[in-house]
């Protein structure tokens, strides 16, 4: 096997996974808006990390299920791993996306 088939996989697999994430995190963001408006005193950044971690894991597992993969352990701290990920990007990332879009509007008037 070649570099080039290497490289070629990487990053195949790493633009999936991105883009996977990148709903996963439109997900979070969603839920976690309906969850603040039933319980407004429950911390945001807490429950953008509970409900991130809860989508990312039932995702791995539906689509282990529907690939008929076997999972195995290190695919369960994969998908812990990513939830943290997809938390802090729920937590952080829509904020500064926010923040930048008023900065862009303010500069157009």
């Amino acid at each position: 096997m070649d570099y080039t088939t290497i490289v070629n996989a990487v990053f195949h697999y790493g633009s999936i996974l991105m883009a996977v994430m990148a709903v996963l995190v439109f997900a979070t963001n969603i839920i976690v808006k309906m969850v603040k408006k039933l319980f407004p005193k429950v911390p945001t950044n807490f429950v953008a990390v509970i409900v991130a971690q809860i989508i990312t894991d039932l995702s791995a597992v539906i689509l282990c299920t529907i690939m008929e993969i076997t999972v195995m352990w290190y695919y369960a701290v994969g998908a812990v791993v990513l939830g943290l990920f997809v938390g802090y990007a729920a937590m952080f990332g829509f904020d500064k996306f926010k923040a930048a879009w008023e900065k862009l509007k303010a500069l157009k008037k």
